[in-house]
């Protein structure tokens, strides 16, 4: 009796391991289907959000440009600093969406431009240009400008295939000149702006 009792349990064993064997079998077949299903709407996803973030940087740093020449002739361009400060928060928070596998310098660089436009967006908007807050707001509006001109032009040499053919690595002579020079007028740039532009003389626009 206990003989049969025991060989009718291994039975019940092997069938329930039988359909659960038979159950996994099908949900390992169904995984790559899902897995491909949601990497495609991913993939679409991020054809989107690339879009947006192109777009976004564009804006950002065309209106940069512009804030950038009013400070030097000493014009607040409320409207226009605005628009810059937004969109290029929205670049750096955009390029947080995309998926992350490690630190990459993109990501550091999307840290320290937020950063400065904090300092930047605080100078401006909570201590009204005050005192040593007026130089402060200058050099991070700049600073916040270069950085995204910064990876324009890494993702230039990356994509575009004339300069991807000149630096490959981008480590060579072209994509590190072109950086230095970039880096160069862009200190020039903050230096004279935080010269020229005088919160008490400056005119909104």
């Amino acid at each position: 009796m206990p003989v049969r009792l025991a060989e009718a349990a291994i039975l019940k064993l092997r069938k329930m391991y039988r359909a659960l064997h038979a159950e996994v079998s099908r949900c390992i077949v169904r995984v790559p289907d899902l897995a491909r299903t949601e990497f495609d709407m991913k993939g679409h996803g991020m054809s989107t959000l690339t879009l947006v973030h192109v777009v976004l940087s564009l804006i950002g740093i065309f209106s940069g440009v512009v804030v950038v020449f009013g400070l030097l002739s000493s014009k607040r361009l409320d409207g226009w600093t605005a628009l810059f400060l937004i969109t290029t928060v929205l670049t750096s928070v955009t390029g947080f969406l995309f998926p992350i596998h490690h630190l990459t310098p993109g990501l550091v660089v999307g840290v320290i431009s937020l950063v400065m436009l904090a300092v930047a967006i605080l100078a401006r908007y909570a201590l009204h240009l005050a005192g040593a807050w007026r130089k402060t707001y200058v050099v991070t509006a700049v600073i916040a400008l270069y950085l995204n001109v910064f990876v324009l032009i890494a993702q230039a040499f990356m994509k575009v295939p004339a300069l991807k053919a000149m630096a490959p690595t981008q480590s060579e002579p072209p994509f590190l000149v072109t950086q230095l020079v970039a880096m160069a007028l862009f200190i020039v740039l903050a230096i004279f702006a935080a010269i020229k532009f005088r919160n008490d003389s400056a005119v909104a626009a």
